[in-house]
């Protein structure tokens, strides 16, 4: 229903947004809108749910590896090929794109590293998977930490008083993990492997932090409930605990001295994620308000035919397209160089939540009362929009993150921000 301005996408590319199009519109969206009625959040996930049809799909499809390099069995999907495949999963529920894109964060990790005996022993089994017998989840939120724990260069992140929840200690060849994982967990309790953030020198604060890959059948390892909340309902998420596991060294990636900069990494790539699938959301939002209002007469006339619906229409077009135009900017530049720009992902994952808010909103608002009622998807995706403000970094502290980047670049030195947590 929208023109794609870059002129030189290849036939490959329009063929396999048509193919994940179809896929959203005719697997996901109706399988997230029956989910989403669940009023347990347990029956999503439970054994014989249509959840689990969805993942086995998906991952027959290859949908579980698209953002894995070619050389491990990955589709290896270029940048721009990746914007198009996250929009369209975004455009058919936001729950299942989150929920499929991290699903491979672990491994997509593990293959970047080199580690050929880990890539042998973890990642090939995942690729290899079409029955979604292997799930990953990035555990990075605590109890005490949410957005917090991305402000990298700040005192706050180096004030010895303010450490993780998740503590490993290093005992021979192994680490102990003790500690725990909040409720905010995406596939916290269907996962079976974790990219998890954890404490490794609590002298140094939040930055001397390490990340491992931590399989989720060793023994001491337990999940809470899944979470009920206002949207995403389909996107299982929940605590995980850690008592005294032992972790083999070789499954630890990441130690204090690269942590900071690993982080700014994985941040640069997940908000540029997050921007492609709330574009799908922006514009799955404008097309249902669009189609509504040619249909539905209101004073004698159709809604599309009053002025100020014709106004409200075009605000909605051009925000959806700005988000694209930004996150998919970002999201080819930040796959390209290294080391990536921050600030133009959260920029992207700011503006495009933003966006995808204010679009579902008016949207909500040309469908009357009827954008109210659960006969319609506008309200669903609503509620997911609101979500989307608050996960994979509240946007204010985002928008603070990334100004730290903008005036850094200003002087040698790092700027101080005192109360930015």
């Amino acid at each position: 229903m929208y023109v794609d301005l870059n002129l030189q996408l290849t036939e490959e590319q329009a063929a396999l947004r048509e193919s994940v199009h179809r896929f959203a519109l005719e697997v996901l969206r109706p399988a997230a809108a029956e989910l989403d009625r669940c009023a347990d959040a347990a029956r999503v996930i439970a054994p014989g749910s249509l959840f689990w049809d969805v993942f086995r799909q998906a991952y027959r499809l290859g949908f579980h590896r698209a953002l894995l390099p070619a050389e491990v069995g990955g589709l290896g999907f270029d940048p721009l090929t990746q914007h198009l495949f996250l929009e369209e999963l975004g455009w058919g529920s936001a729950d299942f794109a989150i929920a499929l894109g991290v699903a491979g964060f672990p491994f997509a990790t593990l293959a970047q590293t080199g580690n050929a005996e880990l890539i042998d022993e973890l990642v090939r089994p995942f690729v290899e998977d079409g029955d979604a017998r292997f799930i990953g989840c990035w555990a990075i939120t605590e109890p005490d930490h949410g957005s917090d724990t991305l402000i990298a260069g700040t005192p706050e992140f180096h004030d010895p008083t303010i450490t993780g929840n998740l503590a490993a200690r290093r005992d021979g060849d192994d680490f102990v993990l003790r500690g725990q994982k909040s409720a905010w967990v995406s596939n916290g309790t269907i996962a079976t492997h974790a990219l998890t953030f954890l404490s490794l020198d609590p002298t140094q604060g939040m930055a001397g932090g390490g990340v491992a890959v931590v399989p989720l059948d060793l023994f001491g390892v337990t999940r809470g409930k899944p979470l009920d909340k206002l949207g995403q309902r389909a996107l299982n998420q929940g605590e995980i605990f850690f008592d005294d596991v032992r972790l083999p060294a070789r499954f630890m990636l990441t130690d204090a001295t690269l942590y900071e900069m690993t982080l700014d990494m994985t941040l640069a790539l997940a908000n540029a994620a997050m921007g492609a699938v709330f574009t799908g959301v922006a514009r799955a939002a404008y097309e249902a308000g669009l189609v509504y209002t040619t249909e539905r007469v209101q004073g004698g006339k159709r809604l599309c035919e009053h002025q100020l619906v014709q106004k409200r229409l075009f605000d909605m077009f051009t925000r959806v397209e700005a988000c694209r135009q930004l996150s998919r900017a970002a999201l080819v530049y930040n796959h390209t160089v290294m080391p990536p720009a921050t600030q133009y992902s959260i920029a992207a994952k700011t503006f495009c939540t933003e966006g995808a808010l204010e679009v579902t909103s008016s949207a909500l608002q040309l469908f009357g009362g009827n954008g109210l009622s659960r006969e319609y998807p506008i309200e669903k995706l609503f509620r997911d929009a609101r979500a989307s403000l608050i996960e994979d970094g509240s946007n204010d502290v985002l928008a603070l993150v990334a100004a730290r980047h903008l005036l850094a670049g200003l002087s040698a030195e790092p700027v101080p921000a005192r109360g930015a947590a």
